[in-house]
């Protein structure tokens, strides 16, 4: 996000073995969608061009395959359910974003290159201009999707299998307590973004070389640069994952801190060297597991952390909302981040995905709902066609929540029909 919240994406969900999406191991423990069986990735080497195909997204005829042809209408958030208001000012908001970077030069590039034939950037707005038109003025999931069949051509991703398996993990911007200035309480800085970065050599310096083996920067290259200190040091970590942050001041005002830019090393999830290592079981991994452990034994994170040679510098966003790589702000479950080498940016998506949501104990279920979704983010670790991190929101709860998020599904998009 500002990445934006990420450029890592992370879905700490994805990143560590699955909030912004984190994942804690990159793949699912356990498959949701029980037709597709997951392998173990966090026993196997990682490639990060794998997933990678020619053609990301190929179109379906409605009327031959086996695509739930009432996903396309019912979306339960959007319509809402007794007692419980939908979000249509959310989705409408979400789409108005995503014509804004559509009218912008950013946009004009970037379809300029964009590999699917028959997905531009006019038509790409023409659909989102009409399919706000309908969100509008239906009055019910039915009609919204008879509008839908009869109007709007449908692309499938081929997923990481060819087969139209996609990995869901979700992100989310934290807030967490920090100062601007350094104290015996708040020791463990973020940093901008050298003004001579481009100018670095490479390799890059490891992340030990700029913080140092404890993460204070005694001795960094970087001091002088600190933006903000936080006082707990996985905290700091997190932030990096994440790419943005809101954070609470001793005076009780807020700063929010957005991606500035980051370093040319690779993401190395820290959950799938725990269990790697037989520290942590890969079933039942999640966020708040990793925080615990490392709360436990908090020796290791000099041991863990550099792990991830991969840092990310920081900019004060000044108040803003966390924002997509687009450059536009991302929605609460209406935003989704995906491989943009891949994926039309800012394109209307519906995504047939496991989100988890509180029972009436607080515990989190998961199941499988249908959303239409703006692809409005990416991330350094959501590569190939097979791999989407949605954007959960901000603030604990939507961090328990990205965390959560680690299965499969699928993923469409929906354009005019030419």
């Amino acid at each position: 996000m500002g990445k934006i919240i990420t450029w890592l994406s992370l879905t700490v969900g994805m990143a560590f073995l699955s909030a912004n999406g984190l994942t804690l191991a990159d793949t699912p423990q356990q498959p949701v969608n029980s037709k597709v069986g997951q392998e173990n990735v966090a026993q196997q080497p990682v490639n990060p061009d794998a997933g990678r195909v020619n053609v990301p997204l190929r179109p379906v005829n409605l009327d031959e395959s086996q695509v739930n042809l009432n996903a396309l209408g019912f979306d339960e958030q959007l319509w809402g359910s007794p007692g419980q208001p939908g979000d249509r000012r959310a989705l409408l908001a979400s789409i108005d974003n995503s014509l804004r970077y559509l009218a912008s030069a950013k946009a004009v590039e970037a379809y300029r290159k964009y590999p699917v034939q028959g997905i531009t950037r006019d038509r790409v707005r023409r659909s989102l201009v009409r399919f706000r038109q309908l969100i509008l003025k239906s009055r019910s999931p039915a009609e919204l999707q008879a509008a839908v069949k009869r109007e709007f051509a449908v692309y499938k991703s081929v997923g990481r299998d060819e087969q139209g398996t996609v990995l869901f993990t979700g992100y989310y911007e934290p807030i967490y307590t920090a100062s601007r200035t350094p104290s015996a309480e708040y020791r463990y800085p973020l940093y901008r973004l050298p003004t001579n970065f481009e100018r670095w050599k490479t390799p890059h310096p490891t992340r030990t070389e700029l913080e140092g083996e404890d993460g204070l920067g005694t001795t960094s290259q970087l001091r002088g640069g600190e933006l903000v200190w936080l006082r707990d040091r996985l905290e700091a970590f997190l932030v990096q994952v994440q790419g943005s942050a809101r954070l609470q001041l001793p005076n009780g005002k807020q700063m929010t801190v957005g991606f500035a830019g980051k370093t040319d090393y690779p993401y190395v999830s820290i959950g799938r060297e725990l269990v790697k290592d037989g520290k942590l079981p890969l079933e039942g991994l999640t966020l708040q597991v990793l925080v615990d452990y490392f709360h436990a034994n908090p020796a290791e994170l000099s041991q863990y952390l550099p792990r991830n040679q991969s840092f990310v510098f920081f900019k004060e966003t000044y108040g803003a909302p966390a924002s997509g790589s687009i450059g536009v702000p991302v929605t609460a479950e209406r935003s989704i981040a995906t491989d943009k080498s891949l994926m039309p940016p800012g394109a209307l998506a519906l995504i047939n995905a496991p989100i988890p949501y509180p029972n009436a104990t607080g515990q989190l279920e998961t199941r499988l709902v249908n959303r239409y979704v703006l692809d409005q983010d990416t991330g350094s670790a959501i590569r190939g066609a097979g791999r989407v991190d949605i954007f959960m929101g901000t603030g604990p709860k939507a961090g328990d929540r990205a965390g959560a998020i680690n299965g499969t599904g699928e993923l469409y998009y929906l354009l005019l029909k030419s």
